[in-house]
């Protein structure tokens, strides 16, 4: 059963919405009765309880490098060290 819905939202927020409904070829009204169905199910179950004791409580134990090209880091470090 639908109910109407009346919502207070800025106006060109509104627009760009009724813009993006158009483009996927849907109406705004399914879009965001989507969106609350999607926020508001139950969320799904947490993947530390499907994780093995031992390795959920390891979780967070290794800090993060900050690297985030390790091909290029990795040339770097080799370089360094053999072509001294």
């Amino acid at each position: 059963m639908n109910t109407k819905l009346t919502l207070t939202i800025e106006k060109q927020i509104i627009e760009r919405a009724k813009q993006y409904a158009k483009e996927k070829n849907r109406s705004l009204s399914d879009i965001i009765a989507n969106y609350l169905k999607l926020i508001t199910e139950k969320p799904e179950k947490d993947i530390d309880d499907e994780l093995h004791p031992l390795i959920s409580s390891l979780k967070g134990s290794i800090k993060d490098s900050g690297i985030k090209d390790y091909k290029k880091e990795l040339q770097k470090r080799s370089s360094s060290k053999y072509l001294k």
